[in-house]
């Protein structure tokens, strides 16, 4: 077999050094114009598998064949998860701009960061990440997940402090505009990927659905900045979507709402479930703890700490309140996430736990 990675590299390089016309948009394999000024690229595999989950549905009060898993931590590309979905739409829409730089926004942990940068390396594009919070030291035991591929893919990082996202968000304007002024073309991509561009990458995902469970009566996913949501809402309607808040936004309501309408679809009557938040974003709740257990104890799949292992503890909750029963079919998102595992505390207090 022939290997042409060295020929799509040197293709995407040759593209993003040079100002895209929708010609040369339209003449690339990995890129579809979908309508003018609109582009998307290809930089993963698709459609994402959906997996039955009969041991965890049982252990979560639900029939043997009720849940389904639908994989899109298994996408390929820098670790997976969904933030490749809304990069396929938001770097498409750079490519289209001539950028030669991807910058965006995010946590120290940020897996919408670590996604920009591998998908800037995929591109052969520079990458700054400005991330909230002070550079970890060098002692052992200091951070690393998600930190540690944002340097392997090349990125550059820089560290605003503590500061509120808003403030984040000018501090990116600031470089962006420092960049412009040196002659680079950065492209600023929105915090978490999430806005009306890259919540596409999430329609795609209902349209996946819509082919492999046609018959879900409920997909549950973590809302963090709320694109993934939105798209999904955009494509299967609200009353299928069930969103669990993780803490990262004060609005996400507000958030999910704007982007579904900007999709074109009703935003009336979200289902968003607040209970999982616990003492903040960055804290593993007692009740997230146990579904990051009972996930890998009876399917051997991982989640991470902060959004899927507070989604799949909402749907929990759901299916003891009564609003997901047995017998109607659901379907978790996996969203990802795995490296920020290695980020978070919960990590060292895992190795270090006696055998039982």
């Amino acid at each position: 077999m022939t290997d042409t990675s060295d020929s799509h590299q040197l293709s995407f390089q040759q593209l993003s050094s040079h100002q895209l016309s929708s010609h040369r948009l339209r003449s690339h394999p990995h890129i579809d114009v979908e309508a003018p000024g609109r582009s998307t690229i290809s930089l993963g595999t698709w459609p994402t598998p959906l997996e039955p989950a009969q041991r965890l549905g049982v252990r979560l009060g639900l029939g043997a064949g009720d849940l389904w898993l639908k994989r899109d931590d298994l996408v390929g590309l820098g670790g997976g998860g969904n933030k490749i979905r809304k990069l396929q739409h938001t770097a498409g829409a750079a490519l289209g701009t001539g950028a030669d730089t991807l910058v965006t926004t995010g946590a120290a942990q940020s897996n919408h960061a670590r996604a920009t940068a591998a998908v800037a390396a995929r591109l052969g594009l520079r990458c700054l990440l400005v991330l909230a919070g002070d550079p970890p030291g060098p002692a052992p035991g200091a951070p690393t997940g998600n930190l540690s591929l944002d340097r392997l893919f090349g990125a550059d990082v820089h560290w605003a402090g503590r500061v509120a996202n808003a403030d984040l968000d000018d501090l990116a304007r600031e470089r962006v505009a420092a960049m412009e002024h040196g002659g680079r073309r950065p492209f600023l991509i929105p915090y978490g990927g999430s806005g009306p561009v890259g919540a596409r990458g999430y329609v795609d995902c209902a349209r996946e659905l819509t082919a492999q469970a046609p018959d879900s009566e409920h997909v549950v996913v973590a809302v963090g900045s709320g694109g993934t949501m939105a798209g999904l809402v955009a494509g299967l309607g609200a009353g299928r979507v069930l969103g669990v808040d993780t803490g990262a936004t004060p609005d996400p309501e507000r958030r999910v709402a704007a982007m579904v309408e900007a999709l074109g679809g009703s935003p009336q009557r979200l289902r968003l479930d607040h209970g999982q938040v616990g003492a903040g974003y960055s804290q593993l709740s007692e009740a997230g703890r146990r579904a990051l257990s009972v996930a890998a104890e009876t399917e051997g799949v991982v989640l991470d700490p902060v959004y899927t292992a507070r989604a799949l503890a909402g749907l929990h909750a759901a299916v003891a309140a009564g609003d997901v029963r047995p017998g109607q079919r659901t379907v978790f998102v996996h969203t990802g996430g795995l490296p920020g595992l290695f980020g978070h505390p919960v990590a060292a207090e895992l190795a270090a736990a006696d055998d039982r």
